[in-house]
């Protein structure tokens, strides 16, 4: 007897130890899993922010969007990865719900890929590939610069071992010899729908525990590829897969807001119409595949029926996208008292992490609503310094601190979300980005402690019975007028949509600030020893004045934290 590649130490025996060979699958099956989360996360990480721009950009329309998801789950070998992807899109408001379902619809198409890949390890003999792939991927690995060209060598390395492992695996139980195990599967009528049904479920939950269709898939061609399981029962698995699969993204949506869900939602139900369908045509559309597959293998077979299943499902149901987006939002109202708190995180409350980037640029989007939220803090303040009315005044006070508050949480949970990530493996550009990001919050929660002062300045203006003068208030209108300059242009920044010369903008404000502050400031020295008004008022006025500047310096220090000046 020739002896089988070292890694196929399980040797052909006439009485096989299925206790030893289930441990070598379940290896296998561990190792196919990691190398494509390994191979995934290597080219997420290599694509960076092109990955985010071809998912937002590349989704004008339903066509191009389908393309865009079939095109980047084929590059990154992984549906899960391209639909939790997009189900983040969706919750940091990148992508609309149409969008997103045109891109799941064009995922389901990419990652039958990943079936003509496991087929191929049952045809094709992939050690000759295996090893250099380990050699190089070594090799690059240690070369930081290529470190995560080496990742993906190393993710397709234990991937085809997991195959050429499955496949040794498959020839050593010899279950077509095997009486009981023969006797089990042909107890199961395949002309009935009945047992369809049953192996659909099988697959459904299977798929759902492990969390991945391409080791249930893995398990399904081992099973077709020994002749035991009859060809009907294994796409009844295929079809279960199809719909556990959708797991992922609807666990991954749980935490994140109503948009999201509503994504994930839709990939379940873009599943379970095509299910549904299939049913009804089942054993002709079956005998159609086997037709085309012309004698071929039964791993071929599968791999075949799981392509026409997506590409004809997609093809059916891509004119029903507003269709399917109605669905979601009639299962998933919107919640009119959610909508009202004060305090809520519109992107980043959701538990959607799997992709480092893709958590960055969530984190993002928060900090220009935190931004856009100074400003209106701050446009309250300039409302309290012209307002009259006890009553709207208190209101207006309280709001204001109310939002200071509210400030101090959102820097914290930005914060804390930007922890977590940074737990994860990131490239250098990204830690640079946390780096930049966790000073930009510290900076804006600083221009919301101002604009509070501001308010508690006026405040004590108030309670101390004096007023402004005509001139002081003309004074504080413009500075505030300033300020507010600097803050819509911080805001621009933030957005990115800057010139270039982003920040020449941003210190021109800021030098005039500063030259108003000290203006206002002599003139106030020179009115005291005139007598025009109070030591009293003229204090207040001043603290007024010098807050404003502090503001605006603040605000300098966002626009270079954005930018990276340091």
């Amino acid at each position: 007897m020739q002896h089988q590649p070292i890694i196929g130490i399980i040797m052909l025996q006439t009485n096989p130890n299925y206790l030893m060979i289930s441990l070598h699958i379940l290896g296998a099956l561990g190792l196919l899993i990691f190398g494509m989360k390994t191979m995934s996360e290597a080219l997420q990480k290599m694509a960076g922010p092109q990955l985010r721009h071809i998912l937002a950009r590349m989704t004008t329309n339903r066509f191009s969007g389908m393309l865009t998801g079939m095109l980047v789950t084929s590059a990154v070998q992984s549906s899960s990865a391209t639909t939790v992807m997009t189900v983040s899109f969706v919750n940091a408001g990148l992508l609309t719900l149409a969008q997103a379902i045109s891109v799941i619809m064009g995922a389901n198409i990419g990652t039958t890929l990943t079936a003509w890949i496991i087929s191929l390890g049952y045809n094709v003999d992939l050690t000759s590939v295996v090893y250099p792939a380990f050699f190089f991927g070594m090799v690059l690995i240690y070369r930081r610069r290529h470190r995560y060209a080496g990742d993906f060598l190393f993710g397709i390395a234990f991937m085809f071992l997991s195959l050429v492992m499955l496949s040794t695996c498959g020839k050593a139980l010899d279950l077509a010899n095997n009486p009981d195990v023969v006797n089990f599967f042909s107890s199961f009528d395949t002309s009935k729908y009945s047992t369809i049904l049953i192996f659909l479920a099988i697959g459904t939950v299977i798929t759902c525990i492990v969390q991945s269709s391409a080791a249930v898939m893995a398990i399904t061609i081992l099973l077709c590829s020994t002749g035991v399981l009859p060809i009907y029962l294994g796409i009844a698995l295929v079809m279960g897969e199809n719909i556990g699969t959708t797991a992922t993204a609807n666990l991954a949506a749980l935490g994140a807001n109503r948009q999201a869900r509503r994504a994930a939602l839709a990939h379940l139900i873009f599943n379970v119409i095509g299910v549904i369908w299939i049913l009804c045509v089942f054993y002709p559309f079956v005998d159609m595949v086997l037709s085309l597959a012309n004698g071929a293998s039964l791993p071929v077979v599968l791999a075949l029926f799981h392509t026409c299943f997506n590409v004809t499902n997609t093809a059916l149901l891509i004119a029903f996208i507003p269709q399917i987006e109605r669905i979601c939002y009639f299962l998933i109202k919107d919640d009119q008292k959610e909508q009202k708190e004060e305090f809520s995180l519109q992107y980043i409350e959701g538990n959607v992490m799997k992709t480092p980037e893709i958590a960055v640029l969530q984190a993002q989007k928060e900090t220009i609503r935190f931004a856009q939220r100074m400003q209106q803090m701050f446009a309250m303040v300039i409302q309290l310094a012209n307002t009259k009315d006890d009553k709207q005044y208190d209101k207006l006070f309280a709001r204001i601190a109310n939002e200071e508050d509210v400030s101090d949480k959102i820097e914290l949970a930005i914060a804390n979300y930007l922890e977590q990530v940074s737990n994860a493996h990131l490239s250098d550009d990204t830690k640079e980005t946390i780096r930049r990001m966790m000073r930009e919050i510290g900076e804006l929660e600083s221009i919301g402690d101002a604009c509070y002062n501001l308010a508690r300045i006026l405040k004590r203006r108030r309670e101390a019975g004096q007023a402004f003068t005509q001139g002081q208030l003309k004074s504080i209108g413009q500075l505030m007028t300033l300020v507010d300059k600097a803050l819509t242009q911080m805001n621009i920044v933030m957005s990115g949509h800057h010139g270039t010369q982003p920040a020449h903008e941003t210190y021109n404000i800021e030098n005039a600030i500063n030259s108003l502050r000290n203006q206002l400031k002599d003139e106030s020295m020179k009115e005291v020893n005139n007598h025009t008004y109070t030591y009293t008022i003229s204090t207040i006025y001043n603290d007024f004045i010098n807050e404003c500047e502090k503001l605006g310096d603040y605000v300098v220090n966002v626009v270079e934290a954005r930018l990276g000046i340091s």
